[in-house]
């Protein structure tokens, strides 16, 4: 079979690569983007509970980790988030500011994709659903891709944009890795990120009735924290803050939780002692913190009673374990849940304006395949938007 030539070969159909493709399209390149899925653009359709938490106002260098978090500094100021926010505009998609920064689109993410797609159909990129690649490689100055079709593509650039290992049942791979490692660019350490953490069996046991009890809390590592909703589980913890927090905790170390942040817990019963010292420590606790969350506090501490008879140092050990609670956990969910993956591609092996990779001239890496990871809140698309707009400037 005669092979197609081509000028940009993507692959991968979600955020960055649909991104890449668009602004390829426009410079006037031949650009086809493969994805083995049916439907472009999967990661998005599930984001932000349907409606695609699509970038955040506040996004900026700081809101990433990776070996340089600093890399991601020339993308994110060439296409900013202020940049999509007018092509959302322009498409009449309407959105919302949630919380922090947070943006999401009052109907659909589908809203989303469909613009995506809009705009690679009328820049002339193709787009080809359930096709894989099965063989890559150096081909004269450009590559050359077996697809699972049958067929074979030439491309003068190959665009990696496959995203990462998180959430597999969608069809996620570590094939950007696989690739980028065949080609000799250096892959640093992988594992789940923004993903629910988990207990030994005998800590679950006892926090068992708190399954479902969410609280908004502080939770830290370190020097890092984050004050964001919690939710306990029944394989530990989970929320906003949980998650954030994952991209920095590793298998070994403790977190730290405030359950009740900025309130001074000793003070506060103190006071309720002093006033109707006959009010049992749950219901006082419970003024302070969800009932169920205040019950089993006040078992553990073993603190149980009326305040009248609870000393200043059972009060302080209640206030410690509201505000002060380190624990550790075992792990986490996994890949299964996790939002992200963090690590990828060494940003050393790329140029910051343009996604190249240094030593392959022609190949590029974009989005989460890269070693560039956010925070929860939008910041993940802004960068698949922000590094495909790069590359698609290159490619």
């Amino acid at each position: 079979m005669k092979p197609e030539h081509l000028d940009v070969l993507i692959v991968g159909a979600g955020a960055a690569g649909m991104m890449c493709a668009i602004e390829a399209g426009r410079r006037g390149r031949t650009v086809r983007v493969l994805d083995h899925a049916r439907a472009p653009g999967e990661k998005i359709r599930i984001s932000g509970g349907g409606r695609c938490n699509f970038t955040n106002l506040g996004t900026g260098p700081g809101n990433f980790l990776g070996e340089n978090p600093r890399f991601s500094t020339s993308a994110l100021r060439r296409f900013t988030q202020h940049d999509f926010i007018k092509r959302v505009d322009r498409a009449g998609i309407a959105w919302h500011e949630k919380t922090l920064g947070q943006l999401f689109c009052d109907d659909s993410a589908k809203q989303i994709i469909r613009m995506l797609t809009d705009d690679m159909r009328v820049a002339g990129a193709r787009l080809s659903l359930g096709v894989s690649v099965e063989r890559v490689a150096r081909a004269g100055e450009g590559f050359e891709a077996a697809l699972s079709d049958g067929s074979v593509v030439r491309a003068s650039s190959l665009v990696l944009a496959t995203g990462g290992k998180s959430i597999p049942k969608m069809g996620a791979t570590g094939w950007a890795y696989d690739t980028a490692r065949a080609f000799g660019l250096r892959v640093t350490e992988t594992r789940p990120a923004l993903v629910p953490l988990t207990f030994e069996a005998g800590l679950l046991e006892r926090l068992k009735p708190l399954a479902g009890v969410s609280v908004e809390a502080v939770v830290s590592h370190g020097k890092t924290k984050f004050a964001e909703g919690l939710l306990f589980t029944h394989r530990g913890l989970s929320g906003p803050s949980v998650l954030q927090i994952s991209s920095y905790w590793r298998e070994g170390e403790a977190i730290s939780v405030a359950m009740a942040p900025g309130v001074d817990v000793f003070a506060r019963l103190k006071a309720m002692k002093a006033e109707n010292g006959r009010q049992a420590a749950h219901t006082a606790l419970g003024h302070i913190v969800p009932k169920r969350l205040a019950e089993v506090l006040v078992e553990q501490e073993a603190a149980t009673g009326n305040l009248a008879d609870l000393s200043d140092k059972a009060l302080r050990r209640l206030d410690e374990a509201v505000n002060g609670w380190s624990v550790k956990p075992v792990g986490s969910e996994g890949y299964r849940t996790a939002e992200v993956t963090l690590g990828g591609v060494a940003t050393d092996q790329l140029d910051q304006q343009t996604m190249a990779a240094k030593s392959v001239p022609g190949l590029y890496v974009i989005g989460e395949a890269v070693d560039v990871t956010g925070w929860l809140g939008g910041y993940n698309f802004q960068w698949a938007w922000s590094s495909g707009w790069a590359a698609g400037q290159g490619c």
